[in-house]
């Protein structure tokens, strides 16, 4: 302690002899000496004092709390100086430069955002196609910044995507006249005001107008029709005794087959075909349509895609009697007048066509350059000189055979037509087609009297009248037959519906036994199918064809023989 008050005084005689040598006149105090009672608490206190002085580190404040960058909680609402305060604390000086980086995970620092998927993708394939994005950063003052090198990139105010062009178009530049004002009635433009240097009226200089006189006569040679050359129609008889010893042709009909074939009444009474009988073979392609001779349904013509139509016997012999040839292609439908002594034939070559079926000649020849899909004479006998085709335009013509002129065009339907069918007395026909609807139409009125279209309905391409002219048995696309009253109301019978077989995207004709208990039907799978008629029960199916079973027919006259014809060419006769 004397060591302690010896320096004491001694460093104050030094300062007092520097004072008096610079002239300042300062008052200096000399410590007394201190007691030994005194000396423990005053030295105590400026020991502390001395030894530990109380230092704030420079530009801090004594309040401001600091908030470890790690904390993940916070017991306090902190001011924004705390919370975004500088981190505090002795710097590592070992660590590298990429350690010193601000970090949150491994790798890095991240920070959640939200992107648009749309905008993310947009500007990846943009710079994958074109070498330059928009900068994701945030724009400063508005400006668009892109990160790429290329010279598009450097014009930002041009920027174009993989999905969007931000280029000024010159339509956009154009000024528009403008006159918003509402009260000026006769000067009022609206949105509606026109460009300001627009040219309404605009016509081809001289040298365009020659440009396009020269592309219009080229069109015009394009466009003329080439004369097709036309086929040779000819008919080959394959019998030698066409005419028997009494000078009748063979489309008389047969008297000693033990069936009165000219009789008015159906058979009493109709049974189930059991066995195959007859094959007739003679066309190289599918069979598309057969039908009876009318009344005796001694013979039946068959049409084929071979451009073919063939005449065949039924009883006797059963030969091929006479092959028709005048179709370039495929004959799609025929049908007989009432006699039978002419038939039309319907072709994919645009053509109808009347035929004598005697001697094989062409009569007519029948075009609206549209596809006919279906032909029918009308059945009135006052009428026969009148027919109706059914076209893939949506029409129904129907023409005059004495003069070749269309009489009549029925032109509603919305889709292909693809059958005629007369009822009620033939004052009356029902149309179907491809719109999945069912017309009624009164013969010579080109309005439909009804229409039929329901959601659940589906095309029915082939329609059956029922032998006492009181139901349609219509093949529906579902793998159905629909039945329709044919009388006033022409109502679906729901309790009516024959189904098993599969039919759906082939128009499978489908036919009645004569005395109506019975209907038949052709099949995709080369089957023919028999329902009873009042119990809709199917009571027999057999595989008849290799191919589609497209078209089966029941005698008239015999109760229990029919015949069918397929895509594999053959026509099988069943009894």
């Amino acid at each position: 302690m004397l060591a302690l008050q010896q320096y004491a005084s001694s460093s104050d005689e030094e300062s007092d002899d520097k004072n008096e040598e610079d002239g300042s006149q300062t008052k200096v105090e000399i410590l007394k000496p201190i007691s030994e009672s005194d000396s423990q608490f005053s030295l105590k206190n400026q020991l502390t004092i001395c030894a530990a002085p109380t230092v704030l580190p420079t530009g801090l404040e004594e309040d401001k709390i600091h908030i470890h960058p790690d904390t993940k909680e916070l017991t306090y609402n902190p001011k924004f100086d705390e919370l975004f305060a500088p981190v505090v604390g002795p710097e590592n000086p070992f660590k590298t430069q990429q350690q010193q980086s601000d970090r949150n995970m491994l790798s890095g620092h991240i920070e959640p955002a939200h992107v648009s998927e749309f905008q993310f993708e947009n500007q990846r394939r943009t710079f994958a196609s074109f070498g330059y994005a928009l900068d994701p950063s945030i724009s400063i003052d508005g400006q668009i910044k892109v990160v790429g090198s290329t010279e598009e990139g450097k014009d930002p105010e041009g920027v174009t995507t993989v999905f969007e062009v931000t280029k000024t178009r010159p339509l956009d530049k154009r000024k528009r006249k403008k006159n918003s004002d509402p009260t000026d009635i006769d000067g009022f433009l609206g949105p509606w005001g026109g460009y300001i240097d627009e040219q309404k009226v605009a016509k081809p200089s001289e040298e365009e107008q020659a440009e396009l006189d020269e592309l219009i006569s080229k069109k015009n040679k394009r466009g003329k029709p080439i004369e097709d050359k036309p086929v040779e129609e000819k008919s080959v008889l394959h019998i030698k005794d066409a005419i028997d010893y009494q000078g009748r042709s063979f489309l008389h009909a047969p008297q000693d087959v033990g069936v009165n074939l000219k009789s008015d009444s159906p058979p009493e009474k109709c049974f189930l075909p059991k066995s195959h009988i007859h094959t007739w073979s003679g066309h190289s392609k599918g069979i598309a349509a057969i039908r009876w001779f009318p009344r005796t349904a001694h013979l039946f013509l068959s049409a084929s895609m071979d451009c073919r139509i063939k005449l065949w016997e039924v009883y006797n012999e059963r030969r091929c009697i006479r092959t028709y040839y005048g179709h370039r292609q495929a004959v799609r439908d025929i049908n007989f007048n009432n006699s039978g002594h002419r038939f039309l034939s319907a072709g994919y070559d645009r053509y109808i066509k009347l035929w004598d079926t005697e001697t094989g000649q062409v009569l007519s020849r029948f075009t609206s350059r549209k596809i006919p899909y279906c032909v029918k004479f009308n059945p009135d006998s006052n009428k026969q000189h009148l027919f109706v085709a059914g076209t893939s335009d949506k029409k129904i013509i129907c023409w005059d055979t004495r003069s070749g002129d269309i009489v009549q065009e029925y032109d509603r339907h919305l889709g292909a037509v693809n059958s005629i069918t007369f009822v009620d007395e033939n004052r009356r026909f029902v149309t179907t087609s491809d719109d999945k609807s069912l017309r009624v139409w009164e013969w010579d009125i080109p309005v439909d009297m009804k229409y039929i279209a329901d959601p659940t309905m589906h095309s029915m391409p082939a329609v059956t009248p029922a032998p006492n002219g009181k139901w349609l048995a219509c093949q529906s696309m579902d793998n159905k037959i629909v039945i329709f009253s044919a009388m006033n109301r022409f109502k679906i019978n729901r309790k009516k519906t024959f189904s098993g077989h599969m039919v759906a995207g082939y128009a499978c004709t489908l036919d009645f036994s004569p005395d109506m208990s019975y209907l038949v039907s052709g099949d995709a799978d080369g089957k023919c199918y028999i329902w009873d008629w009042k119990t809709t029960k199917l009571y027999k199916k057999w595989k008849a064809h290799d191919n589609v079973c497209i078209s089966v027919l029941w005698h008239p006259h015999e109760p229990s023989k029919l015949i069918t014809a397929g895509w594999d060419g053959l026509i099988k006769y069943w009894d």
